[in-house]
């Protein structure tokens, strides 16, 4: 288990060796869509470290089944899975797709960590695991009742908002 980014022994972000490691990740990745028009791989990790660097959630290590992190509520752990998504046009009316959802695993709720086309996340949705398997039991779509992956903007307009980048004002 990792401990909450902001727990850490470091005297600010710059001297964070695993900030510094994600900035270098974010630009090859940019670099690497320019390019290619294809995306290099690492949103699920940025998306993990930034939902625990911004909300102070514990990461858990790599494939733990059915969660990525746990925060403390009413005094118990509760188990979180952390999906990423990189959205190029944040005005966009369809934003996709989330990762699956596997409710064969445990796990309390789901939270959705959208980026901007930096790598920076810009907002934090989450949803009960109640809520999620409402969603996806849903009659309909074969994406949302086989694959367990649900709409963008079905999750951001049945979730809650946890947390939004302030833009500056002009």
């Amino acid at each position: 288990m990792l401990p909450p980014a902001e727990s850490r022994d470091t005297e600010s972000d710059e001297t964070d060796p695993v900030i510094g490691i994600l900035r270098q990740a974010k630009q090859l990745a940019c670099q690497y869509y320019e390019l290619t028009g294809k995306p290099l791989g690492v949103t699920g990790e940025i998306a993990e470290f930034e939902a625990a660097r911004l909300l102070g959630l514990t990461l858990h290590v790599a494939r733990t089944a059915g969660y990525d992190a746990t925060e403390i509520r009413n005094g118990q752990p509760y188990k979180i899975q952390i999906k990423g998504r990189c959205i190029t046009n944040t005005n966009a009316r369809h934003a996709g797709r989330m990762g699956s959802i596997n409710l064969n695993q445990e796990f309390d709720s789901v939270m959705l960590v959208l980026l901007d086309h930096e790598f920076n996340a810009f907002a934090i949705y989450e949803a009960t695991r109640g809520l999620c398997e409402e969603l996806i039991h849903a009659e309909g779509s074969v994406a949302r009742n086989v694959r367990g992956s649900l709409a963008i903007s079905q999750f951001k307009s049945r979730g809650t908002l946890r947390w939004v980048r302030e833009e500056p004002r002009k």
